[in-house]
Order: C-alpha cells, then structure tokens, then sequence
C-alpha cells in the first residue's frame, strides 16, 4: 500500500504524481464574494459524449448555507459531499445550530489527506 511518503524504485512519489495529474485533467472553478452573497461558477466538461449533462452536478449543498463545488474526480466529489452533510447534520442534532464553516472545512480536509 502507498502512502503520501511511499517512494517508487525511480525516487518519486508517486502518489502526488497522480495527484498533480488529476488536478490538471480538472475544470476551473471560481467562487466569488461579495457583499449580500457568493456566485460560484464552475466548467461542465463532460469526458464523453454519452453523457447526459442533466445528470452531472458539480456544486451540492451541504447545509442550507454552505455549498461546495468540484473541479476534479466525481467519486471524490461525492464522497465529500456525503460526508460533509452528515458530520454538518450530526452536528446540528448535537449543539442545536450550524457547523462552523471552518470547523466543516477542516473535517473535509481530514477525508482527503487521507487518500
């Protein structure tokens, strides 16, 4: 198993070589704050033709003010969005209000270090 420190026999990491390829196989995405909201905006490619577009999402709610969006793998995407909503709801059932936004960032964070 490979981990983030786990040299190949050439001398490189090969995790973060598969994970700079994925960044630059991904869509830009652009978030914007201003003063009574925030426009998120992303690129919807689509690998194949096959596709139905309808059926890509690429910005999810997390809590009804805290939204994500995704610029690199689905899986990755879903993951974290499944994720992301059930520690908000777990803690909204715990303390009665919502999850920081720094507090669910750091969680998130948590997830993808781990792959």
């Amino acid at each position: 198993s490979f981990s983030l420190t786990t040299f190949s026999p050439s001398g490189k990491l090969v995790q973060i070589e598969y994970a700079l390829s994925a960044v630059s196989q991904g869509a830009t995405s652009l978030g914007i704050k201003a003063v009574n909201g925030v426009v998120v905006a992303t690129d919807k490619k689509l690998p194949s033709p096959l596709i139905d577009s309808s059926t890509v999402e690429k910005v999810a709610l997390l809590t009804k003010s805290i939204g994500c969006v995704y610029s690199g793998m689905g899986p990755d995407f879903r993951v974290l969005v499944k994720k992301g909503r059930k520690v908000a709801q777990t803690y909204y059932r715990t303390y009665g209000e919502e999850m920081p936004v720094a507090q669910l960032v750091r969680e998130l964070a948590s997830v993808m270090q781990e792959f």
